[in-house]
């Protein structure tokens, strides 16, 4: 019984009504096929989709999740909504559905897309002298955490050669606040043998300025691991529009 259930992308909720007054025979295409087919062959002359607006992009992406249906709309809405590409995929599934258009295998969709992004913008950094490679670190960061409705707490954990041994979350906390144990921090990184860690964590209000919390916190971090020979780089903190580099301010 299950196999004979058609997805609910291609049938239910998700499937924009054909046009008022304009029913399709067998003879005729919807008229979103042709441009449909012109976009594609504009991506692949560009390698790249540089050029493409967001709304374009998030098209070509939705041609597939959403099959027999004019995909402009939802693309357009789901900017309207969210703001730009990177905000509808980090977008939590509640909310996307909230948009006309997108139900619940569609949002699951674009939750895989920005997955495989994450891991993409990951495996950038995962075999990279990380100081030399800091934009990437940066697009990662920013992939991984700007979006998020919590605060996350991220230690990237480096070798002697600065290469990354390790990416983790250490604490998830609320909106506004999240629990950094210094000592939990070094005994990590003491684990892990790492000689270097990277903090990261982000502001869900968006304004990635560090608060006194953060610079006293990140302070107490440096002076318990260089103790025992683990420097800190640097305490970045991402927000949706932007970041903060703790040592780019000089804060420490």
């Amino acid at each position: 019984m299950a196999d004979e259930v058609e997805d609910e992308r291609g049938f239910f909720g998700e499937q924009p009504a054909v046009a008022v007054g304009k029913v399709h025979t067998g003879q005729e295409k919807p008229h979103y096929l042709g441009h449909r087919e012109r976009l594609r062959e504009r991506f692949l002359a560009s390698h790249s989709g540089d050029g493409f607006a967001d709304y374009e992009l998030l098209e070509l992406i939705l041609f597939r999740l959403i099959p027999r249906a004019d995909t402009k709309p939802v693309a357009k809405a789901l900017l309207a909504r969210f703001g730009s590409l990177s905000q509808v995929l980090g977008a939590p599934v509640p909310l996307l559905c909230e948009v006309k258009g997108v139900g619940p295998s569609v949002a699951l969709d674009l939750k895989v897309v920005a997955a495989a992004g994450r891991r993409m913008a990951r495996g950038e950094i995962s075999t990279r002298e990380l100081l030399s490679s800091w934009n990437k670190v940066l697009d990662y960061c920013r992939a991984s955490m700007a979006f998020e409705e919590r605060e996350q707490f991220r230690i990237l954990f480096l070798d002697k050669k600065n290469g990354l041994i390790a990416d983790e979350v250490q604490q998830t906390g609320t909106v506004d606040h999240t629990p950094v144990y210094p000592r939990e921090v070094v005994k990590r990184a003491l684990e892990l043998s790492s000689t270097a860690i990277i903090l990261v964590h982000n502001h869900p209000s968006g304004d990635p300025t560090p608060s006194r919390a953060d610079i006293d916190m990140t302070k107490t971090i440096i002076e318990t691991g260089r103790q025992l020979g683990i420097s800190v780089h640097d305490h970045i903190i991402i927000g949706k529009n932007g970041f903060a580099s703790m040592k780019g301010l000089q804060l420490i």
